[in-house]
């Protein structure tokens, strides 16, 4: 199967200033008298480029090695302030991370998958915050367990489980842990039978393996420690040490990465490069673990591509002459001359191809058109081609794990706003008819009937049409511009966020709120000039595109003007700290998740982790043209001194995306500059990196902190009136 590399994408918040903790019937955040906040040293450090001269009076808050006792004392004082002003609301806080994790299915399991000669699949345990990895030799008969990763995570603060790689003989197990959230990892071995360790570990990696066939050699990537990027692809054999690991790939240009696969029919291992905008990609004959990777096609700037491969033929989903991207195929030995390639599927200026999927039989096509994702089915020979049919007005459809190429069955999920996750399962032998598989428990007295989901399209100032997801209960719902409305954004790195199921959001829309993802540009909801249109030269369009999509939904009275609310993360807390000071008075309340808010320093910094492999995504200000453009939307330079809306902002310690001391900055910058009474809260987690806090259910306190941040704060902390 294809898969496009996906940078993903996390939510955490924002900002400012307050009065003293004394409360005494208060019915609103905003009554609450608390003490001052934290107020950071100023200690000029001059920047000069291009003939502009930036001083920053906060520099001095980055600290590599995150031991700093100036520094840790003033995160602690920003995290105790924070508290004091929750004060209030740490009831509504608990009332709400309880009606998220109430709904969540505890013993939830995945479908089970066959894979060789064994079902595999994932489940959780009541109570336990980790997965459990099973297999059984039939289907639904006795299993027996991998690893429980409970086990592996007792008693650690922070527990992230990267890739779990079972070898082709079924005998062993390789698996990746994170304990310190900074996204690199050891790799362990275990016999499955007797669940022995074996003494290989792999340090330094970012978490995945790929086994060879002879089940002795794998191979992995090692990561800078400084850049955190992925460099180095390394050869092991088990029994030796490390330290005896054979380099066999040293990717030199550091815009790129690299990533391993295996293709379907475990043929071939392959190795990945990517840029923002360039492709190339090397295969080794997993039989020969030995040999060399060896190009397909040597890289051409701007020219992407991916590959299937069947029987001697790749199928290659490329953009070369194809904006939107085509499918083309070759065989190995033709691959290298582009002028030999067949077409399968013509591009189409309104259509993205996304992903396929290779079976016996079928060509399997997974697409985008006008932002809604669809499945079609193609058999060879003369059967003609079919679509998938589903009929709510906003979803998301995918292939799900199809892991043998010789099946004639096939899996894909689906959900919409309003319909939980579902696993279906098509025998392509039978044509259009689905099993269903699976779907989503969500407890409680869920009742999908209550919601109603909506997609539309407000119009951008230039003229673009934006697209729009929403979600509200119909019997709580005025289209009078009345309600509260709740705007969640991202807009970058071409990733769409998705029209999904969200239980979470239940607690919202419970209370009255509307919730609205504005899919702006920078994302690839429209295709892939939707994304081009949002990033380098273009970002001005991604926030452009988030404030007019506000001013739409107020006017056509899906939001109450003086009720709206905002959240985004990483690239999306870029998105939230332009639009306010491009546009606070739109906004009553925002919050900034981990955010890329100081944007000209940290890209003018080879050393701060992936800096050098987003220069295609923002520009390099190294060259004036892009310094000057992207200075001119920076949240942290241009703060100006003028009123901010309510803000919380989060950020994780050892965050190795968006470097702690961004937010930290950016939070003691504009406790200085604004002009307002308005909250602004900064919540460090000292033991969390990018993706917050670790664990099935832990990862909800951070949900519930920002929903009873803007609940609070709109008066909408009461219980639930059902």
């Amino acid at each position: 199967m294809i898969n496009k590399f996906a940078v993903s994408s996390a939510a955490i918040y924002l900002p400012i200033l307050v009065l003293l903790t004394l409360f005494v019937g208060c019915t609103s955040m905003t009554d609450v008298i608390s003490s001052q906040p934290p107020v950071a040293d100023k200690i000029p450090h001059e920047l000069n480029l291009h003939g502009v001269q930036r001083s920053d009076d906060y520099y001095w808050m980055r600290d590599d090695d995150r031991k700093d006792p100036k520094i840790i004392a003033h995160l602690e004082s920003e995290n105790s302030y924070k508290k004091a002003q929750f004060a209030p609301y740490e009831s509504l806080q608990k009332t709400l991370f309880d009606e998220l994790v109430g709904r969540l299915d505890k013993d939830e399991s995945s479908v089970p998958y066959k894979w060789h000669s064994h079902w595999y699949s994932r489940r959780y345990q009541q109570g336990f915050e980790y997965p459990i990895i099973t297999r059984s030799k039939v289907l639904g008969g006795d299993e027996s367990i991998l690893l429980d990763v409970n086990l592996r995570a007792d008693k650690q603060d922070f527990y992230g489980l990267g890739g779990v790689h079972v070898s082709p003989d079924e005998s062993m197990l390789a698996f990746g842990e994170d304990l310190l959230s900074r996204r690199i990892y050891k790799i362990y071995f275990k016999t499955i039978e007797s669940g022995e360790l074996l003494e290989d570990i792999l340090e330094g990696t970012d978490g995945r393996l790929v086994w060879a066939n002879d089940n002795q050699h794998v191979f992995y990537i090692r990561k800078d420690p400084q850049t955190l990027l992925g460099n180095q692809v390394f050869r092991h054999r088990l029994g030796t040490p490390q330290a005896q690991d054979t380099l066999v790939y040293e990717e030199l240009d550091d815009t790129y990465y690299i990533a391993l696969g295996k293709s379907l029919d475990e043929s071939r291992i392959v190795l990945h490069h990517e840029s923002t905008v360039t492709s190339e990609i090397s295969v080794l004959d997993a039989d020969k673990p030995l040999s060399q990777f060896t190009p397909l096609l040597a890289r051409e700037e701007g020219h992407e591509y991916s590959v299937a491969k069947l029987g001697n033929e790749y199928f290659i989903l490329t953009n070369w002459q194809a904006e939107n991207f085509r499918l083309m195929k070759a065989s190995e030995s033709h691959f290298a001359d582009k002028s030999k390639w067949q077409q399968v599927i013509a591009a189409d200026p309104d259509v993205r191809i996304e992903d396929i999927l290779l079976l016996k039989g079928y060509l399997i096509v997974q697409s985008r058109d006008q932002g809604l994702s669809h499945i079609q089915i193609r058999p060879f020979g003369e059967q003609g081609a079919y679509h998938l049919a589903f009929n709510d007005p906003a979803y998301v459809v995918g292939l799900d794990v199809n892991a043998s190429q010789e099946s004639d069955k096939l899996r894909i999920y689906y959900s919409s706003p309003t319909t939980p996750e579902s696993i279906y399962e098509y025998d392509l032998t039978q044509g259009e008819g689905r099993v269903l598989l699976k779907q989503e428990r969500v407890l409680g007295d869920f009742d999908s009937e209550l919601y109603q989901a909506e997609r539309l399209f407000i119009d951008a100032r230039d003229g673009a049409k934006v697209p729009v997801t929403l979600v509200y209960r119909k019997d709580k719902f005025n289209k009078d511009g009345s309600n509260p409305l709740y705007q969640y954004g991202y807009g970058a790195y071409g990733h769409t966020i998705e029209p999904d199921f969200d239980s979470s959001i239940l607690s919202l829309l419970d209370r009255g709120m509307v919730y609205a993802i504005a899919h702006v540009r920078g994302g690839e909801m429209l295709g892939r000039p939707w994304y081009d249109n949002g990033r380098m030269l273009n970002k001005q369009n991604s926030f452009n595109d988030f404030v007019d999509v506000t001013k739409g939904l107020v006017e056509q009275g899906y939001g109450d003007s003086k009720r709206v609310v905002a959240a985004g993360g990483s690239a999306g807390g870029l998105l939230m700290g332009s639009v306010i000071n491009q546009a606070p008075e739109r906004y009553f309340a925002v919050a900034a998740h981990v955010p890329f808010v100081d944007i000209v320093t940290t890209m003018l910094d080879e050393s701060i982790p992936l800096t050098t492999n987003e220069y295609d995504e923002w520009g390099n200000p190294n060259e004036k043209a892009y310094f000057d453009y992207m200075l001119s939307y920076s949240p942290y330079d241009q703060i100006e001194r003028q009123d901010y809306p309510h803000l919380l902002v989060t950020t994780g310690l050892h965050d190795s995306q968006v470097q702690y001391f961004e937010p930290a900055k950016w939070v003691a910058k504009l406790r200085d500059y604004k002009t307002d009474d308005n909250l602004l809260l900064f919540h460090v987690d000292m033991e969390a990196g990018h993706g917050g806090k670790s664990g099935r259910y832990r990862r909800y306190q951070d949900t519930a902190q920002e929903y009873a941040f803007f609940l609070g704060l709109l008066g909408l902390d009461k219980g639930l009136d059902k």
